[in-house]
This record gives structure tokens, C-alpha cells and sequence, in this order.
């Protein structure tokens, strides 16, 4: 069987969404993509990590969302989900989770009830379902007065993306959102930079996404995450059983596969690192042959003799 490449993570994963998106490290990442997707009058310029508890603790829910609470530096409230299979009364829960941000920021005492602005943000691997609106993938969500069509209330803003209905080639890419919901439809299936990929914040994306990079603990987590983003979808839909074990198969090939490659990757580095070991203790030996003390070869080196 030919070997398959998996050079970067499923982005869909717990794992995955969070170690682009979710760390304080990769915030700038997090907020490119806010700025792209909302197109603030003010863009963001920096971003506060927020507690989950800021977030209704529904166990259910964690089984089918990934979730990422946060504060801009105008003390904007920004809800970013990866919804991974299709609910229900997915949009009674949105509404829920943004009132969480809403209710959370009353005061005691005297208060004239001024609130900071809520954005929820919904990457959805999945589609609503809605054929009127078959060609379009993101639902800007406002609240309107319906008689007169205009801007009602301006501090509550839900964005919905179907990511399914993201069909765009890498060569009509146009915009920064464009750019990134590529990157997070097609970055599994990627094994090369495109170069349209190759700016500063793309680049430090794509290597935060590659499996090469992550420590044996990094890897093992994204293993485990990978296997439960299948089996949640195995769980669906019974009526589909027959086709989804199909599938289950194909995915438990696929990790293998990463496994695989991942441990050559792993024996790869190892070689390369005990190479250069080897070179600097011969470099050591010839110094300590020119007259150069143990104590100078070994902060020149790093190498003891």
C-alpha cells in the first residue's frame, strides 16, 4: 500500500482547532482570523485569553464543540467555536452561549446597563441545511428592525460558517478569509506551502500545524483527539450505520498511517541530532589536540571530555 502523507493536523480536531487558535502563543493567528472574518470598524489588536467557565458547562456539548473564550483590548467579548457534527437546536444553543458573555457582565449596585459588544463565531463542519441559500457559506447575523430593514442593535453579532459550502480552488483565492477558510478545509489533505500561504502569519499557522514538530506527549494528545473526532462521527445518524463503519475504517488507516510517519519523522531527527553529536565531540577532540583547555572546548562545544 502506498504510504499517505499527513504533514499537518485535521484543524476540525480539539486539538488541532486549539493549537492554532487557543494558545497564547498563537494568539496573533487568532486574531488575523477574527479581523479577517468580522471586519471590525476598530480591528483587534490584542487579545485575552478567557476561562471556560465564561462558557455554559454543558458535558454534552464538549463531545461536539470546541470552544475558545476571549476579550479584545476595548473589552469586546468574542466566542469562537468549531461545531464538528450537526444539533439539533444548534442555533437556540449559539444564542445561549452568547448570552453568557451578555448576562456576565452585569454590576452590582448602580449601573446604567452599558454593554461591551458579543461576537459569536461558528466554523461549522457541517451545513444547516437551508437550500435558499445553497451558494452562500457565511451567515452574518445581526438584529434587525424587520420593517424598516435597519441595524437594530449593533453589539450582538453571530457569524455562521459552513465550511462544506467552501468550494474555492487555491487559485481563486482573493481575500485573508478566503485564505483561511482554505487553510482550514484543505490543511489535512495539504503536504506542501501553497504560495499564497508564504506571509509571516501563514507560515508561523502552517508550523504550528505541522505533526513533526510536536513533542511525543503534543502527538499522542493530537493522536488521541483525531481518534475521537471519528468516533464521534461513527455515533451519528444509525440510519447511515453501514456507510459510516466504512468510513471509521478508512480514518483508523489514515491515523495508522500518521503514526507510521510520525515515527519515522521521530527516528529521522534522531539520526540528525546523534550525527551532529558525533561532529562536535570529533571538533572537541581535535581542539583538546590543538591545546585548548576542557573548560574552553566544553563552552565553545557544550561537549565534556
Amino acid at each position: 500500500m502506498e504510504e499517505t502523507k499527513f504533514r499537518f493536523i485535521n484543524p476540525f480536531t480539539d486539538f488541532g482547532f486549539k493549537k492554532i487558535f487557543g494558545q497564547e502563543y498563537n494568539k496573533d493567528l487568532l486574531i488575523d482570523f477574527l479581523n479577517s472574518i468580522l471586519s471590525l470598524k476598530s480591528p483587534i489588536v490584542d487579545v485575552t485569553y478567557g476561562s471556560q467557565e465564561k462558557l455554559p458547562p454543558t458535558i454534552e456539548d464538549r463531545k461536539s464543540i470546541v470552544d475558545i473564550y476571549c476579550e479584545s483590548q476595548d473589552g469586546e467579548k468574542f466566542v469562537v467555536e468549531m461545531q464538528k457534527t450537526k444539533q439539533l437546536f444548534f442555533k437556540d444553543r449559539s444564542l445561549l452561549y452568547a448570552s453568557y458573555p451578555i448576562v456576565q457582565q452585569a454590576k452590582k449596585g448602580k449601573w446604567n446597563y452599558e454593554l461591551s459588544a458579543v461576537y459569536v463565531v461558528a466554523v461549522l463542519d457541517f451545513e444547516f441545511g437551508d437550500e435558499k441559500f445553497s451558494d452562500k457559506y457565511i451567515h452574518d447575523v445581526k438584529l434587525i428592525d424587520v420593517v424598516t430593514n435597519t441595524l437594530f442593535y449593533d453589539k450582538l453579532r453571530l457569524l455562521y460558517i459552513e465550511m462544506p459550502r467552501f468550494k474555492k480552488k487555491l487559485e481563486e483565492l482573493e481575500t485573508n478569509t478566503d485564505k483561511w477558510l482554505y487553510f482550514l478545509k484543505n490543511l489535512p489533505d495539504m503536504d506542501e506551502i501553497p504560495d499564497k500561504f508564504k506571509d509571516e502569519i501563514f507560515m508561523k499557522a502552517f508550523e504550528q500545524a505541522e505533526i513533526a514538530n510536536y513533542t511525543k506527549d503534543e502527538y499522542n494528545a493530537y493522536i488521541a483527539s483525531l481518534d475521537y473526532y471519528w468516533c464521534n462521527y461513527a455515533d451519528l445518524d444509525t440510519a447511515k450505520k453501514e456507510g459510516r463503519d466504512e468510513e471509521r475504517k478508512v480514518q483508523e488507516e489514515k491515523i495508522k498511517q500518521i503514526e507510521i510517519k510520525h515515527n519515522k519523522q521521530l527516528q529521522e531527527k534522531d539520526s540528525v541530532i546523534q550525527e551532529k553529536d558525533n561532529k562536535l565531540k570529533q571538533v572537541a577532540q581535535q581542539l583538546l589536540k590543538n591545546g585548548m583547555s576542557k573548560e574552553q572546548i566544553f563552552k565553545k562545544t557544550g561537549i565534556k571530555l
